[in-house]
């Protein structure tokens, strides 16, 4: 398998290049190009649903970004060692109807040796806001 660059352990640098790399992945909303960041068997938990493999993963993100339209994040480096990483985020989005959220959540990750993550759990809330009080 290939190196996903950078690998653990992380430094302070490697570590915000790899969340940094996460978030410009995941605002394309190409579940197939952001499930090539986790390995084969990856394991997560969103919120209550829990995944097992990129195939889910796939599936996951397109159902989730055909709801949240015009989804923008940001992500947030909290802390790190060796192969893991808790990372903070938040999101806008808007549903069919029209009506805006902003979702606020965290994350735990954790990588091999390829710089794969092959941990994801995050924890999420969504709150209401009006159009003008979007910030992203």
């Amino acid at each position: 398998m290939e190196k996903r660059y950078p690998i653990p352990p992380f430094s302070l640098e490697t570590a915000t290049q790899k969340v940094k790399a996460a978030q410009d992945a995941w605002n394309t909303k190409n579940a197939e190009l952001v499930a090539q960041a986790y390995t084969e068997d990856t394991e997560w938990r969103n919120r209550t649903e829990f995944l097992h493999g990129r195939s889910e993963v796939i599936a996951f993100l397109k159902r989730k970004w055909e709801k949240e339209i015009d989804y923008k994040l940001e992500k947030q480096l909290w802390g790190f060692r060796e192969n893991r990483m808790a990372v903070r985020f938040e999101y806008e989005w808007r549903d069919v109807a029209g009506q805006w959220y902003r979702s606020y959540g965290n994350e735990m990750w954790e990588f091999d040796e390829n710089g794969y993550m092959k941990k994801r759990f995050a924890s999420i809330n969504d709150m209401t806001i009006a159009e003008t009080d979007r910030k992203l």
